[in-house]
C-alpha cells in the first residue's frame, strides 16, 4: 500500500476541517445543543423516563448518531466531489496511487472527522444530562462502524452528483427524515402496533437502537441485529465503489 498517498489524501482532507472549523465541528455541536434545549426542556417536561432512563438522556445516542451520519455523509461526498468539480481529480487518478487508496484516504479523513464531532457532542451531553455509558467498547464499535459506513455512503454520493444540488438532496431527503423517524427521539415501542412494523423497514432505526444499548442496555431489537444491519450496509457501499471503480462510472468521464 501506497502510506504517503493516503496519508497525503487524508491530511489534505483533514486540513480543509480545520480552515473550516465552524461549519465542520462548531456548527453541529450548537444544533445538537439547540436539539437539547427544546427537545429535553419542552417535551423532557412532558416526558419524564422513557424505558427507565431520563427523555434528555435517552435522546443523546440518537442525537449524536444524527450528527455522525450527516457529517459523514456531507463530509465525504463534499470531499471527493470538489476535486470533480475543479478538474483535479484526475491528477489524483494519474498519480501512482490505487483506487483502494484514495477511498481509504478520502473515507478515513471523513469518518475521523465525524468520529471527532461525536465526541465532543457526547462531552456536550454531558453537560446537559446525566449520562450513563454501560458498554463503551461497543458504544465506539457502533461510532466507528457508522461513520466509516456513511462515509462510503456519502463517498458514493459525491461520486454520482454532478452538481451541488444533487450534492445536498440524499442527505437533506434521505438520510435526515430516515434518522428522525429511525426512533431517535423515542422508543419504538411508543408507537402503534402497525408503524413499528414500518419502522422496522427503517434501516436507520438498527444503528440507533444498538448505540442506544450500548449506553443504558435498552433497545428495540437486538444488539446482533443492529450489528448484522450495518455489516450488510457497509457490505453494500464497498461492493458500490468497486463497482464505481471498475466501471469509471463518472470517475473518468
Amino acid at each position: 500500500m501506497n502510506l504517503h498517498g493516503v496519508r497525503a489524501i487524508y491530511m489534505f482532507e483533514m486540513a480543509r476541517a480545520w480552515r473550516t472549523m465552524f461549519q465542520s465541528v462548531v456548527s453541529p455541536v450548537i444544533s445538537t445543543s439547540l436539539y437539547f434545549v427544546v427537545f429535553g426542556s419542552a417535551i423532557g417536561s412532558r416526558i419524564n423516563e422513557v424505558e427507565g432512563v431520563s427523555y434528555g438522556s435517552f435522546i443523546v445516542p440518537g442525537l449524536i448518531m444524527l450528527s455522525l451520519m450527516t457529517q459523514s455523509v456531507s463530509n465525504a461526498s463534499f470531499g471527493i466531489y470538489f476535486p470533480k468539480f475543479t478538474g483535479t481529480i484526475y491528477e489524483i487518478l494519474s498519480a501512482p496511487i490505487s483506487y483502494f487508496e484514495i477511498v481509504v484516504g478520502y473515507v478515513g479523513a471523513a469518518a475521523t472527522k465525524s468520529i471527532i464531532v461525536g465526541l465532543i457532542i457526547l462531552a456536550t451531553a454531558g453537560m446537559f444530562v446525566p449520562l450513563n455509558i454501560a458498554h463503551p467498547i461497543w458504544m465506539f464499535i457502533f461510532l466507528i462502524l457508522t461513520s466509516v459506513t456513511f462515509s462510503l455512503f456519502g463517498f458514493i454520493i459525491g461520486i454520482w452528483a454532478d452538481n451541488f444540488e444533487k450534492l445536498q438532496i440524499i442527505p437533506l431527503l434521505v438520510v435526515t427524515p430516515l434518522v428522525f423517524l429511525g426512533g431517535s427521539f423515542y422508543s419504538v415501542d411508543m408507537l402503534p402496533p402497525l408503524w413499528q412494523k414500518i419502522t422496522l423497514l427503517n434501516p436507520v432505526m438498527y444503528l440507533v437502537s444498538g448505540f442506544r444499548w450500548s449506553f443504558y442496555e435498552i433497545a428495540d431489537v437486538s444488539m446482533f441485529i443492529s450489528l448484522f444491519m450495518i455489516s450488510v450496509f457497509l457490505g453494500i457501499c464497498i461492493l458500490l465503489v468497486f463497482k464505481i471503480f471498475s466501471t469509471g462510472y463518472r470517475v473518468k468521464t
